[in-house]
């Protein structure tokens, strides 16, 4: 009996999680349905809504025009199936300051066309950072253990996609990988496989959109800004966009001192995000309160952020050199927590289960206070 009943918990314990990262994760609507719904005169082997995967980004990811661009650009290409059937659908490097929105781009997309923002293969290139780890991702050669299996980080059905749409694959951190993992990459730019060292499996990139991220250039960049701020420089006229081509310039220098020039020239588009300005913080703390409220669908409540909330809290977690993480930490430090409290001590749900109980964020004197409407 006491066997059963831990058997019992952990599958209790297991649901519950489930529960929560697709509560969290979830796209608002059926998207995958809208996808199958989409009306196209085009024959192609791909179906997905590009309006309906755009509109998903566009209110998710905020002051990155130029990502969401390119990735619409390349959606077009794909669902008209126009692509080179020998490569993979596409390959991007996204480059920039941390904490503006590199991974979430990705996240973002696979919520939008697979209805999951997990929906998609992710490897940490840190994981990879020394030539001995280089096998979980080519797989281990000839008589070494688990060579036949030919088993690697990579999960092939997330790399094939599923129902007419693209799968998705990020490679994570990219500047962390050992020269071997980037030696691999360039046999995948090029033909779209990767077979293992031990040649027992060869995995398929052909479907795929392939998406890499980087750091590079993130401490140039924030010794950059702390010089414009300090002494008589910080007075002188700088523009938004006189900023960003500087972002731009240490960026793509530390690139191609990092990587070769044969990797480099392999990559169809290459971002460099932008700041997150002061003027797009309260939207960014706004999306963070409705990603709270995805969460609190479980206890049949929602919280509603008065305008006075989301200014406060945008001027307590704003932090160039840190980006969305800091407002983060602001959201959890000033909203979260004492709304944790509240709701322990406060919430009773409604006996119908169709009802969400409404509560209001105000900001007074003594930081955030919660009440009904």
């Amino acid at each position: 009996m006491p066997f059963i009943n831990d058997m019992l918990e952990n599958s209790h314990r297991e649901q519950a999680q489930r529960s929560a990262l697709k509560a969290e994760n979830a796209a608002g609507e059926d998207v995958v349905q809208a996808h199958l719904a989409s009306q196209s005169t085009l024959e192609s082997r791909f179906r997905f809504d590009v309006d309906t995967v755009m509109g998903t980004l566009r209110n998710e990811i905020i002051g990155q025009d130029d990502a969401l661009r390119a990735v619409e650009d390349i959606l077009k290409v794909v669902r008209a199936d126009i692509t080179d059937p020998r490569r993979p659908l596409f390959t991007a490097l996204f480059l920039g300051p941390t904490g503006v929105g590199k991974t979430e781009v990705v996240r973002s997309l696979a919520r939008s066309l697979h209805g999951d923002a997990d929906a998609f293969c992710r490897v940490d290139m840190n994981t990879l950072s020394q030539e001995h780890y280089a096998a979980a991702l080519t797989g281990a050669p000839p008589g070494y253990v688990g060579a036949k299996e030919g088993n690697t980080l990579l999960d092939q059905d997330r790399l094939e996609g599923d129902h007419g749409r693209p799968g998705i694959v990020l490679f994570d951190e990219l500047e962390k990988a050992s020269p071997e993992v980037l030696q691999a990459l360039l046999n995948v730019f090029d033909n779209g496989l990767l077979t293992v060292a031990s040649g027992e499996r060869t995995y398929s990139f052909r479907n795929a959109l392939v998406f890499m991220t980087s750091n590079l250039g993130a401490r140039e960049i924030q010794r950059d800004e702390q010089r414009r701020q300090s002494g008589l420089r910080r007075w002188l006229p700088s523009s938004t966009r006189r900023r960003h081509r500087r972002v731009e310039e240490i960026v793509r220098d530390k690139l191609l001192r990092a990587f070769t020039p044969e990797f480099v020239n392999r990559i169809d588009n290459i971002t460099v995000f932008n700041w997150i300005e002061p003027e797009l913080v309260e939207r960014l703390v706004a999306l963070e309160v409705e990603r709270l409220n995805r969460r609190l669908l479980k206890h049949r409540c929602r919280l509603e952020a008065r305008p006075a909330v989301l200014s406060h809290v945008a001027r307590a977690g704003f932090d160039r050199q840190f980006g969305a993480r800091s407002l983060r930490r602001a959201v959890r430090h000033q909203i979260e927590v004492p709304f944790a409290e509240y709701l322990l001590n406060h919430h009773r749900p409604d006996e119908d289960a169709r009802t969400l109980t409404t509560y209001v964020a105000e900001h007074g004197d003594g930081g955030v206070r919660f009440r009904m409407p």
